[in-house]
């Protein structure tokens, strides 16, 4: 099977340390150019979308928008490796105030609030404590919005606003334990050195609770896929937080404070939020629904070596190859259909980099009757949940898990 790890050398503190951002950012203040473009599956249009490389340490991506960066991975990037490049790896930005570069010497992490002891913390301390490394797959909560029906408002982003990495840096919970969180304290809050363009708007803040950020499994990542970060995605320190949506993922980390009461800021309280239903789903205009914050994901697969609309010889086997990711639980299992999901068959798994990760898989199949029909792939991770036969719907345009279907034509 495809899908061997994508790694570098391994991050080194000396390479960390020496990596100061790049210069680059400055072309944000300008349209970023495209000379292609590629044609998105999204029902409510446009589906025509620029490709661009025109951004620091990034290759070619899907411009969704350049102020601030909205960078859509291309599709045929999943089908290369479990792992996705860091040169491909989606973007996803709140305020066009970012830093064109950072001054590693310079720059600091605070650790501050209910605590006995407050902390400034050089990356240097950051790295000399006890590294850990995990596999997890970064999804934005509004992946796959362009394909809610009816069309919410948003970013109309296709399937490519998520990616796996193999993720290297500290627990969160031993740079807590510097600073000693006291007693009663409730959530961690978390903000980076992006920063808003009116005086007026609500910096970008996201909190976890306490006993969430001391399970050992959330980190503060200085790497991936074995090199720094890139820039754009969150360079020197970001928050990683494995099962969950990126919206937690906080980049650019700058500030880490402990909160003795709930965070009641706009971020938390008013922005992502899902209706506290069966999968976060509601009835376009439906009113009085309790709306919570989002918090985990849920089962996710994919085709990736087939186009919409390919051509497949009829009666001659053909691979179907894919990965899927099993939300805030592992893979325990991964179905196809060649039909349109009238009958299914279990597909063969790869290796498992791990509960977080992508899983590859692939199955082989024919095809019979000349015509249309439809490929399909579902995953079931290993806490029992199931991909939907139906879409769900919220006004935020969050959480889609639905089986896809893929049209293909028998000839």
């Amino acid at each position: 099977m495809r899908g061997q790890p994508y790694f570098g050398t391994g991050p080194t503190r000396r390479s960390l340390l020496a990596q100061a951002g790049v210069a680059g950012l400055a072309l944000m203040s300008r349209p970023a150019s495209a000379d292609t473009a590629v044609d998105l599956p999204l029902p409510g249009g446009p589906t025509a979308r620029p490709l661009t490389k025109d951004f620091p340490q990034k290759g070619e991506m899907i411009l969704q928008r350049a102020r601030p960066p909205l960078l859509e991975t291309p599709f045929e990037v999943f089908d290369a490796s479990v792992f996705t490049r860091n040169d491909r790896f989606y973007v996803r930005w709140h305020w066009s105030g970012l830093p064109t570069a950072i001054d590693v010497e310079k720059y600091r992490l605070t650790v501050r609030g209910h605590v006995e002891k407050p902390l400034s913390l050089e990356l240097k301390d950051i790295l000399a404590l006890p590294q850990v490394e995990i596999a997890a797959v970064n999804q934005w909560s509004g992946n796959s919005r362009g394909l809610f029906q009816p069309r919410v408002a948003g970013g109309q982003w296709a399937n490519g606003a998520m990616g796996n990495a193999r993720w290297s840096g500290v627990r969160l919970k031993d740079v807590l334990d510097l600073a000693g969180v006291k007693a009663g304290a409730l959530q961690v809050r978390f903000s980076g050195l992006d920063d808003v363009v009116t005086t007026d708007a609500p910096r970008f803040k996201k909190s976890l609770d306490v006993d969430h950020a001391r399970d050992s499994e959330v980190m503060i990542a200085y790497a991936m896929n074995g090199e720094p970060l890139p820039l754009l995605n969150g360079f020197p320190l970001r928050i990683v937080v494995p099962g969950w949506y990126a919206t937690y993922w906080i980049k650019m980390l700058s500030d880490v404070e402990v909160l003795e009461s709930a965070d009641d800021n706009f971020w938390m309280k008013n922005a992502y939020l899902i209706p506290d239903t069966p999968r976060a789903s509601m009835t376009p205009g439906e009113a009085g629904v309790k709306m919570i914050p989002i918090n985990h994901m849920v089962p996710r697969s994919f085709i990736t070596n087939i186009r919409d609309g390919q051509t497949i010889a009829a009666n001659a086997p053909k691979l179907a190859r894919g990965m899927a990711f099993g939300g805030d639980s592992g893979v325990a299992r991964v179905d196809f259909s060649s039909d349109g999901g009238k009958t299914w068959a279990e597909a063969e798994l790869d290796n498992d980099e791990g509960k977080y990760s992508f899983r590859r898989w692939e199955i082989s199949f024919s095809l019979g009757d000349k015509g249309p029909t439809a490929l399909a792939v579902r995953c079931a991770n290993a806490n029992g949940v199931v991909q939907p036969d139906a879409p769900n719907w919220n006004p935020s345009g969050f959480m889609r898990n639905v089986i896809e279907q893929m049209p293909v034509v028998v000839a």
